[in-house]
C-alpha cells in the first residue's frame, strides 16, 4: 500500500502542478453553471411560471439552479476523472513505463495508482463544485440543500467518481497520443451533458430518445445527484402537492424510466456498482498489458 500511496501522491502532484489545467478544470463547470443560471435558464423559468403561476420567481429560480447544479456535478465526476488520467497517457507516450519496470514498482501498483488518483481528483473537484453551488444558492437568496441531502450527495459523488474513473481507465488505454486525449476530452465534455439530460429536461425529448438515454449509466447517475439536491426546491415550488411533485420529477429526470419500467434509486446504485466492477477489471487488464 505504501508504494500505491506514493504513486497516487506522484500522480496528484503532476495533476495539480499544472495550475492552469487544474484552474480550467475547476472553472469550466462554474462558468457553465453561471451561464445557465444567468441566461440559459430563462426558458425553464418561463415554462415553470406558466405551470405554477402562484409560485414566486425566487422559488422557480432556486429550483432551476439546483437542477442545473446537479447535472453539472454529475458531468464533473466524469470529466475531471478522465482529465486526471492524462498522467497515464503521458507516461505511455513518453516511454516512462520502462523506467518503472526497472524499479521495484509492480504493474499492479501502477494500475492502482492511476485509478485511485483519478478517483481522488474527481471527488475533490466535484465536491468543490457542490460547495460553490450551495454558497451561490445562499447568496442569491435561494433554498440550499439540507445537511442530510448534502451528505447523501457527497456519497453519490464518491460512487460516480469511482464508476466513471473505471470507465475512463478502460477508455484511455485506446489513446496513443496527447492530441487524441485532448480530442477525447472535448468530445466527452460536449456530448455527456446531452446523454445525462443535464441541460434539457428529459420531458421535452421524444419518448424513444428518452428511453435510449435512460438505459445509459449517465442519465441514471444524474438522477441520483438530482434527488437530494432538488428535493426541497421541488417540494417548495409544488407547495407539497404530490401529483405536481411527481410530474416535475418525471419531466426533469429526478425519476426516470425505460418505457413503463421505473428505475429506482437502489437500481441506479446497483447499476453504477456493476459499471465500477466491470470497467475497473477491464481497465486494469488493459493497463497491465500496456505496461511492458
Amino acid at each position: 500500500m505504501r508504494i500505491i500511496r506514493l504513486l497516487v501522491a506522484r500522480n496528484l502532484t503532476l495533476f495539480f502542478r499544472d495550475r492552469m489545467g487544474f484552474f480550467l478544470s475547476l472553472l469550466s463547470p462554474i462558468i457553465l453553471f453561471a451561464l445557465y443560471a444567468l441566461f440559459l435558464g430563462n426558458l425553464q423559468i418561463e415554462n415553470l411560471q406558466d405551470n405554477f403561476p402562484a409560485a414566486s420567481s425566487d422559488d422557480i429560480q432556486g429550483f432551476v439552479d439546483s437542477w442545473v447544479l446537479a447535472g453539472i456535478i454529475m458531468i464533473t465526476t466524469l470529466t475531471t476523472g478522465l482529465s486526471a488520467l492524462n498522467v497515464f497517457v503521458e507516461d505511455r507516450t513518453s516511454g516512462r513505463f520502462k523506467d518503472f519496470l526497472v524499479s521495484p514498482v509492480r504493474r499492479g501498483h501502477l494500475v492502482g495508482g492511476y485509478l485511485l488518483s483519478s478517483f481522488v481528483i474527481a471527488v475533490l473537484v466535484s465536491t468543490v463544485i457542490l460547495i460553490v453551488g450551495q454558497v451561490y444558492l445562499i447568496v442569491a437568496g435561494h433554498l440550499p440543500a439540507a445537511w442530510a441531502d448534502l451528505f447523501k450527495s457527497f456519497g453519490y459523488i464518491c460512487l460516480l467518481s469511482a464508476s466513471f474513473s473505471a470507465i475512463s481507465s478502460f477508455t484511455v488505454t485506446f489513446i496513443k497520443s496527447s492530441g487524441a486525449f485532448s480530442s477525447l476530452g472535448t468530445i466527452v465534455g460536449t456530448i455527456i451533458g446531452f446523454l445525462a439530460g443535464a441541460y434539457i429536461p428529459l420531458g421535452t425529448l421524444p419518448i424513444t430518445v428518452t428511453n435510449a438515454i435512460n438505459v445509459l449509466p449517465f442519465s441514471q447517475a444524474a438522477m441520483l445527484v438530482r434527488g437530494p439536491l432538488t428535493e426541497q426546491s421541488i417540494s417548495t415550488l409544488a407547495d407539497g402537492e404530490s401529483q405536481a411533485v411527481s410530474a416535475m420529477d418525471k419531466f426533469y429526470g429526478v425519476d426516470i424510466s425505460v418505457a413503463d419500467f421505473a428505475i429506482t434509486v437502489p437500481m441506479a446504485i446497483a447499476a453504477m456498482v456493476v459499471v465500477l466492477i466491470v470497467f475497473a477489471a477491464l481497465g486494469m487488464l488493459r493497463i497491465r498489458t500496456h505496461i511492458r
